[in-house]
């Protein structure tokens, strides 16, 4: 499991998993708006993260991020570093 610490929103880390498909097949939000965080999570589960990461980069909440932007940088991390945690 990989765990990105998000920057500038209400949650403060991600945990992800994405597989060798390049489909994400975990994601837990810690903190944060509890209802919104759960249902991103599951609405992403399956899909292909550059999808995913493309969809959500630069969604805005409070400041110039949100909790799914952050989702879109903890995809890009992970893929940088490998797939490894």
């Amino acid at each position: 499991m990989f765990t990105y610490k998000t920057r500038g929103t209400c949650s403060t880390a991600i945990d992800l998993e994405i597989d060798r498909n390049n489909q994400i097949t975990a994601c837990t939000f810690h903190n944060g708006c509890k209802g919104n965080t759960a249902g991103l999570a599951r609405m992403v589960i399956g899909r292909d993260a550059d999808e995913v990461k493309a969809l959500l980069r630069g969604i805005p909440c409070r400041g110039n991020t949100s909790c799914p932007d952050q989702l879109s940088h903890a995809i890009e991390a992970y893929q940088a570093q490998g797939g490894a945690a």
